[in-house]
This record gives structure tokens, sequence and C-alpha cells, in this order.
């Protein structure tokens, strides 16, 4: 007895010892966030925890999504705010069924390709008036409050307005991204007057406040997404158009909606994973998946050169594909079915030469014809929301109607003036659109996620979920393992985080790729955010990057 006592206290050592020692040397920096109520991640810890506050005042994930993603208008203001764009994909989880929501404006009327030919223009403005489209954001709200939501637009909208009147002190990632644009804003005196205190960009710590902000938002909860297409606030877009020699008229903002679709998907491994439908470029997620799908990653090993090397190329075709037929659907056909075919993936995938990278990477022929911010939700229900919204680039066109306090997007940017592209400028058609909210289920598992950049998402997507189905991670550690990131659609150029090792860095040089070494957490390859509930259980998880400033935060128990 004394014998077996003995045994088994070593056995009980030994297991507490391993289990240390695995805590201790574990890959990932973060723990998951673990609760049976609610959480939202966000890339603020006040924007996540507007959210969670709004759960534990009765609201739901949708509820908790706006109030996330308006308090993150106001304190990284350049990433986004109510000048630019929304999609979301809504989990339903009594109905079992998925919503997605395209809240992406189109371009005025006057804007033509014609028309900026006349104006000496060869090229799609990236900046300035004639880069704006018409934001979709607030309307998004609207359509997701009066579909899903608990509580009043107003309530949801509460804590963004008390933080952009009384202010907030400026965190780090904010504070660089913030510095790196001072010519642009200077280039708009009205944008220089609300970004530029002082005339210097805020630093780390140092309290920014927004009272013109404040007062467009209270505009929103007053009177609803009439105030900013119809009313005080279109009125001050107005005249800044009309300042500028834009485009943009009354009817272009008043006879706007955002609208209902149906998100596309495909299986990879054990999970189906889902993304918006063009003009979003989500396809290319997919399709990179299911080209990645033809090759054996798991068994290949996480971070091998062998892997890295049909990732990066599968990036490749997905993308050549998704730039030559992915455009505003209304009005011409997509060919999203054929794209979205394992057949497909099987002939792109064929195209990859093991020990070659391809610099020029065209598009199949088919038969017969940077800056986001993203976050996600799931309350005690298991109701769920991924989220992404944007400004397009840091600050968007640079220009901010007098009075309003948000800076309007450059979305218009994307457009093409190749009249000839799916993708033309057009009056009243949506850009191409690099924002993305993703979702994906396997069993009793729902994860909303996603990853913001530009053209980095849907690479970071496919990468995200080969991290969980292959290499078998947790969100948090799948969301902070080291990725690749390739912005450009031609060249052998590809940016990696320098956690992958020298040796095989240098191995997929030898094979062609022109290699950028990145930093540890590099917001080159962009920052993400995830929930995941698993209904057996009825425990939510969730995780946030450490590229960002922002957290995965869980309401209190009742």
């Amino acid at each position: 007895m004394r014998m077996a006592m003995g045994l088994g206290c070593v056995f009980v050592l030994m297991t507490i010892s391993a289990a240390g020692s695995f805590a201790q040397d574990r890959s990932q920096g973060r723990s998951m966030v673990i609760s049976r109520g609610g959480i939202v991640a966000a890339e603020s810890p006040l924007a996540a925890q507007a959210g969670v506050r709004v759960l534990e005042s009765g609201g739901n994930a949708v509820d908790a999504a706006i109030a996330t993603n308006a308090m993150m208008g106001v304190v990284e203001p350049m990433m986004n705010g109510i000048g630019g764009d929304l999609f979301a994909i809504v989990y339903d989880a009594k109905a079992n069924k998925l919503y997605g929501l395209n809240a992406s404006g189109w371009a005025p009327r006057g804007l033509t390709i014609e028309f900026l030919r006349k104006q000496g223009i060869r090229e799609m403005p990236q900046h300035g008036v004639h880069a704006i489209t018409v934001p979709g954001a607030v309307d998004g709200w609207q359509k997701l409050a009066e579909k899903f939501g608990r509580k009043k637009l107003s309530e949801d909208l509460a804590a963004a307005i008390r933080t952009a009147e009384d202010g907030f002190p400026v965190p780090e990632w904010t504070a660089a991204y913030w510095a790196g644009e001072l010519d642009l804003l200077r280039s708009d005196e009205a944008a220089s007057k609300v970004y530029l205190p002082g005339d210097h960009a805020p630093h780390v710590g140092e309290v920014f406040r927004n009272a013109d902000l404040a007062w467009s938002l209270q505009q929103i909860a007053e009177h609803g997404r009439d105030a900013f297409y119809k009313g005080a606030i279109a009125q001050k877009i107005l005249e800044t158009m009309k300042h500028h020699n834009g485009t943009m008229l009354a009817e272009d903002l008043a006879a706007f909606s955002s609208e209902y679709v149906e998100p596309i998907s495909t299986t990879y491994r054990e999970w189906t994973v889902y993304e918006m439908p063009p003009n979003g470029s989500g396809i290319a997620a997919l399709e990179m998946l299911n080209i990645m799908e033809t090759f054996p990653l798991g068994q290949l090993g996480f971070g091998s050169t062998k892997a890295l090397h049909a990732m990066i190329e599968a990036k490749k075709l997905a993308y050549a594909d998704m730039a030559k037929y992915v455009a505003d659907p209304r009005g011409q056909k997509i060919p999203v079915a054929a794209l979205l075919s394992k057949d497909w993936a099987k002939q792109r995938a064929q195209l990859i030469d093991a020990e070659h990278a391809k610099c020029d990477v065209g598009a199949g022929e088919l038969p017969g014809g940077s800056d986001t911010t993203y976050l996600s939700a799931v309350d005690r229900d298991g109701n769920m929301v991924s989220l992404i919204q944007s400004n397009y680039d840091l600050f968007g066109s640079g220009i901010v109607a007098p009075g309003t306090g948000f800076v309007l997007h450059n979305r218009g940017g994307l457009f093409t003036l190749d009249s000839a592209s799916p993708n033309a400028l057009a009056g009243h058609k949506r850009p191409r659109h690099t924002i993305i909210p993703g979702f994906a289920q396997k069993g009793d598992m729902r994860m909303a996620f996603g990853i913001m950049g530009g053209w980095n998402q849907s690479q970071a997507h496919a990468q995200f979920i080969a991290n969980i189905a292959d290499f078998k991670m947790n969100i948090q550690s799948a969301m902070e393992a080291p990725r690749f990131s390739k912005h450009t659609f031609s060249g052998c150029d590809v940016t990696i985080e320098n956690r992958i090792s020298g040796a095989v860095r240098n191995e997929l040089s030898a094979k062609g790729h022109q290699i950028q070494v990145l930093g540890t957490y590099s917001s080159g390859v962009g920052g993400g955010q995830a929930v995941l509930r698993d209904f057996a259980s009825g425990v939510n998880y969730g995780a946030s990057d450490p590229r960002k400033d922002g957290q995965a935060a869980a309401e209190l128990p009742y």
C-alpha cells in the first residue's frame, strides 16, 4: 500500500511538472478568453468594453457590435468611422441561419470615366474628392439594429458619444498610424483642425477629444440613418462636395440603401468557411483554401518551406482570378460558382511548381464566359457577429466635412478606368472591396473571425483557417501565429514575419521568392479578432491579435 501511494505521488508530481512545463513553453503569448457569457473582441479595449457593457445591460451580439464599431470610429479614426463602408455576417442562433449585410456605398451618379477624362485624369484617384463614394456604415448600423437588435440605436451609440466628448488617451498603435499621415491631414483645413490639435498628431497617452464627431453621432442617435443621408450631416457633406468640386449630390446620399445578401462558402477539411459574395473579395480566400486543400499541409508542418510555398502560390492564383472577375454583381454576371468549384481549384493547383515560385501569374480562363477595423461578438445565447468597417486608406480621402468630425473614405480608389473591366467606374456602382468578414462552422462549433489590412485580408483568412484545420491550433494561437502577406498582384515579392525561421526563408528564396522580413508581430500582415461558440457545452471563446491595441473581453455573469 505504501509503495502504491508512493507511485501515485510520483505520477501526480510528474503530471503537475509536465503541465507546468507545457504552460511555460507554449508558443502563444496570450490565453483565449473563455466564458459562458458574451465576448467581444476588438482592436481597442475601450471598444470591446463598450460592446460588453451593452451585453450586460440586455443587448445582444448585434447591439454589442454596433456599440463596438461606433467606439472604434472614435478611438481609431484613421482606420474606420461613419465616413466609411461596412460588411457584416450575422449568425442567428435560434434560427441557425447566417445573414450577410453589404453596406458598401456606390459612386455618385456623376462620377464616371468620361467625367474624369474630361478633367485630364487617366487613372482612378486614390485620394481627394473623386475617390469618395457614398459611405455605407450608418445605413448598415440601422439595418442591423432594426432586424436583430434588442436596444435602441441611441443606446448602442451612447458610450461612443461620451468618449468623443470627454476624450481618451491615444494608445500605441493608433499614435504610430496617426503620426504617419501628417501630410495628408494638412492638405485639408477641416481635417487638420480635427485631427491635428496644436498642429501635431497626438502622441501616446495624449488625451484626444472630438466634439464634432460627438455631434454627428448624437444626430444619428436621435434621427437614425436619415440624419446622415438626408439631414444635418448630409447637408455638411454636400457643402463640402461642392467646395471641392465633387460630383456627389443629395440624391446620391438619399437613395442609397445597404442590402442583405447570402454568404458564399466552401468546405476546407472538416470546416465550412463563409465569406461575403462580390463585390467583396472574400471569394479569393475561399478559392485559395480550395487550392491549398489539394496539398497535405498538416503533414508538411506549420511554417515549413513546402507548406509556405504552396500557400503563397495559391494566393497568387486566387488573387489573379479575383482581380479579373470580381466586381459589383448588379447588372453583370460574376462567375461565383465556377470560381468556388473544387474542379477549378484542382486545375489552378496544377500550375504550382513545387520547386519554383512563379512571378507572373495570370487569371484562369473560365469556360462560357489597407486600412480597416475588424471586430467580432458573441452573446450568451450564441448569436454571433463578424463585422468589418473601413476608411480604406489611413484617414481615407483626407477630406473632412467641417463640423462633422469624421473623414470621408476613399473607397472609390478601387475602381478602374478600364471600361472593359467588370470593375470599371460607373455612377451608382459599388467598387470591388478589400474588406471581408469571415465565419466558419464545424459540428457544434461556430466561429466569427476576420483579419484586416487591405489586400492582406483574403490570404490572412486562409492562413488562419489552415492554422486551425491543418495545424490544430486554438483560435488565439491561430491568430498570433506568424503570417506571410503579399499585397501586390504580380511579382515574386512576399513579406514574412521573422518568427518563420531563417532556414525556411532561405529555402523559399532559393525557390525564387523575394522575401522581405518583417518584425515579430507586424502590422504588415494585418491584425484580427475571433470569437468561437461551442454549442455542445454552451461555452464561448475569444481571441485578439497582439498586432493591434485590442483585447477580447467577456461580460460579467448576471
